[in-house]
């Protein structure tokens, strides 16, 4: 059955109507749903576990092409220091962080919980706790819709960065001059097939290096630790932030963290107490929550509206029930504006926005 509108698709729960919808259950199909869209001309979106999405309240008059093949080919590695590990792109991505802690590959263990399917971790570079999938990707297949053929781009031309790739950049800019208001619609140029990943065999994890896990988990950063130890850490830490889906639990019913932590010049003027953390090239990146705490942004800011900050972590809006996707909106621009006015800091928004823009 279609679904009516993008609330039933999407873990924020908003969006409007969907005016055609196909499922698809081999690559073959996937690609031929692709290859009709854009031979007909029809705006298209190719939709995961819709969990980095907002859509507009007017919908998307397009065809939404959703993934949902899941498999993942893990070769026997009793003897091997390492094995690649290939997953087609709608398996769901912590099904992919399981069977690794469960089979001794160690990479991607800090990773848990992370919503969403897996041909979405690449695009994004998703990462968490001191780790991003970038660290682990060998080779991304996919579909290049500019040349109508199916490509391998291997590590070296993804151009992964802190959450962007190539796969990310080859979506249609939205103008500088664009009305904020008007229908904005990504067009991405490569529809992701499979990932392979490149994992080393261990009983223990790659060395913690992220203070909080390391905490959790009672060891020093840089320290290692028992690999199911380390999922059940992290998943303990995000289900106390709201990270976790729990369809109980409207503190996740959001797009995850909403906003990326600013990448600044290490010169940067940021308040002294602001955390700071390096990022390359004489960069700094700070925390994005903290920015939007010291502005006057509090947990559970927006309450008792059907949009809200969680009242668990300041970075996800959540819709509290019956909100859509103008509530959200309006939050957002509120955080947004309230931090540049503050520090003169420009917030920028991790989900993927369908129709509107910040």
């Amino acid at each position: 059955m279609q679904p009516a509108t993008f609330s039933q698709l999407t873990t924020l729960g908003v969006g409007g109507p969907v005016a055609d919808y196909v499922e698809t259950t081999s690559e073959a199909d996937l690609i031929e749903a692709v290859r009709t869209a854009d031979d007909a001309g029809t705006p298209l979106l190719v939709l995961g576990g819709g969990s980095n999405l907002l859509v507009s309240d007017a919908g998307f008059d397009g065809t939404v092409v959703r993934d949902v093949r899941r498999d993942l080919t893990t070769p026997d590695h009793s003897a091997c220091a390492g094995v690649t590990v290939t997953v087609v792109a709608g398996t769901p991505w912590d099904d992919v962080v399981a069977h690794a802690a469960a089979h001794r590959l160690k990479g991607i263990e800090a990773l848990s919980g992370i919503p969403g399917s897996t041909g979405a971790t690449p695009v994004q570079n998703v990462g968490a706790y001191g780790q991003e999938v970038a660290q682990t990707i060998a080779t991304v297949r996919v579909w290049d819709r500019q040349r109508s053929r199916v490509r391998t781009l291997p590590l070296v031309d993804l151009q992964f960065g802190y959450r962007t790739s190539l796969l990310k950049r080859s979506m249609r800019a939205l103008p500088d001059d664009a009305d904020p208001g008007a229908p904005w619609f990504p067009t991405p140029r490569y529809v992701v097939l499979d990932v392979t990943f490149q994992l080393r065999v261990a009983d223990l994890s790659e060395p913690i290096a992220y203070g909080e896990l390391a905490r959790e988990l009672g060891v020093a950063v840089g320290e290692r630790a028992p690999l199911p130890d380390v999922r059940a850490a992290v998943l303990a830490l995000r289900g106390r932030k709201g990270m976790v889906l729990d369809a109980g639990d409207p503190d996740t019913r959001s797009a995850g963290s909403f906003f990326t932590n600013p990448v600044l010049p290490a010169d940067a003027e940021l308040p002294e107490d602001a955390p700071r953390y390096p990022a390359g090239d004489g960069l700094v990146k700070t925390s994005a929550a903290w920015l939007i705490e010291q502005a006057g942004f509090g947990k559970g800011y927006g309450l008792p509206g059907p949009a809200a900050l969680s009242t668990k972590h300041t970075l996800a809006l959540t819709n509290r029930g019956g909100a859509n996707a103008g509530d959200l909106l309006a939050l957002a621009r509120t955080v947004r504006d309230g931090v540049a006015l503050r520090f003169g800091i420009a917030l920028e928004p991790e989900p993927v926005l369908v129709g509107t823009a910040l």
